[in-house]
């Protein structure tokens, strides 16, 4: 388990929006450990970040006139796939009363998942703890 910073930014909802912020960071020399997109309404688009370095997406992101989303703490975790891998580490979480509020997993091939779990701030500390 690792504790990772996670940014959002939030773009117009048109075709490309995602592929030039992207390629922005790309030319900053950004390289992110996850990215995902979803709507915010019919107009926006909010695209959370998380780079290998903080410190380099958010020089870049101020170079590059990009406004960050306040940092929020999330947990990546990887391990071998079975069935239940995920659930097994909501499990440590609901055992401790921490509300799990967005998570994406996938299966990362050669028998390996990935998660990232984001918790409300104020448990951070308590979810580190049960993840460990």
């Amino acid at each position: 388990m690792t504790k990772v910073e996670l940014y959002s930014v939030v773009v117009p909802n048109k075709p490309g929006k995602g592929a030039q912020l992207l390629a922005a960071f790309k030319e900053a020399g950004v390289n992110f450990t996850a990215i995902w997109g979803y709507p915010v309404g019919k107009r926006r688009c909010r695209i959370d970040l998380v780079a290998e370095n903080g410190a380099l997406l958010k020089k870049a992101a101020k170079q590059l006139k990009i406004k960050l989303g306040k940092k929020q703490t999330a947990f990546h975790l990887t391990g071998e796939d079975h069935p239940g891998a995920v659930a097994e580490d909501l499990a440590k979480l609901a055992a401790q009363k921490i509300n799990v509020y967005a998570l994406q997993a996938l299966c990362a091939g050669s028998g390996r998942f990935g998660v990232l779990i984001q918790v409300d701030q104020d448990a951070v500390k308590k979810a580190a703890k049960a993840l460990a």
